[in-house]
């Protein structure tokens, strides 16, 4: 088998293997160096998305060990998502005027039953979590499921569809405790992206489990859909966070 086979990554192109030389393997980039490297490497002809993949020193099967939570993006992600909102009387009037794309109250619970998702986001009063509680098994494993730690279960529903439809993204470890958070898109540009990240790092720092012991930022890494990862000097992102 030739060298070049042999280093071809499956699913990868040659338009791939000419950016990826331009990332140093194993170097940790400065957050402006980062970004500005990724508009060299992001060479899709549609606008990819941008994420920053955060390993972190913590144990999520722990219950005290958790990381999770929400925060509304400066220059949101490129999307508006689509907003459900389960609220009665008034309270679905201040949905309705807030811009939120469905608002009902039985009535969408029996559309989800049926199988109906076509939402991103679901936000509910307080009083409509016990009817919800029979969709949990539908909107649980798809991460749809109303929960107070993120905003989506309030009184407030004007403002959380507002804060929905500005750019609020979700975090939360996986069991490898491994944060993935969509930064926005790379016609944002190294700027915008750069400041949504800041605020992705300061709720990360903040976010941290009293128990975890240790290390507790251990890598980072900034990616686009099709470019390569490139590893951001963590200590850095510390500083630019403002932590």
């Amino acid at each position: 088998m030739s060298a070049e086979k042999k280093n071809k990554i499956p699913g990868r192109g040659k338009k791939y293997s000419g950016v990826r030389g331009k990332v140093e393997f194993g170097k940790r980039y400065s957050v402006v160096e980062a970004f500005d490297l990724l508009s060299q490497v992001s060479y899709a002809k549609f606008d990819e998305t941008v994420e920053v993949a955060i390993n972190l020193g913590v144990d999520p099967k722990q219950s005290d060990q958790g990381v999770r939570g929400a925060v509304v993006l400066p220059h949101g992600v490129g999307k508006s998502a689509r907003v459900a909102v389960i609220a009665k009387g008034d309270k679905a009037k201040d949905a309705e005027q807030a811009g939120a794309d469905f608002v009902g109250s039985d009535d969408l619970i029996d559309k989800i039953v049926g199988g109906w998702l076509d939402f991103d986001k679901l936000i509910a009063t307080p009083d409509m979590m016990a009817p919800l509680s029979k969709v949990a098994r539908i909107l649980g494993p798809k991460g749809l499921m109303p929960n107070p730690k993120l905003g989506t279960v309030t009184m407030d529903v004007k403002r959380a569809v507002e804060e929905q439809k500005k750019g609020k993204v979700e975090f939360r470890a996986e069991k490898s405790g491994i944060v993935h958070v969509v930064l926005g898109k790379k016609s944002f540009g190294p700027q915008k992206l750069r400041e949504n990240f800041a605020v992705i790092a300061a709720i990360i720092m903040r976010s941290k489990p009293p128990t975890s012991k240790g290390v507790y930022l251990r890598k980072m890494t900034l990616s686009s859909t099709m470019s390569p990862g490139i590893g951001i000097d963590v200590s850095d992102a510390v500083a630019v966070s403002g932590s």
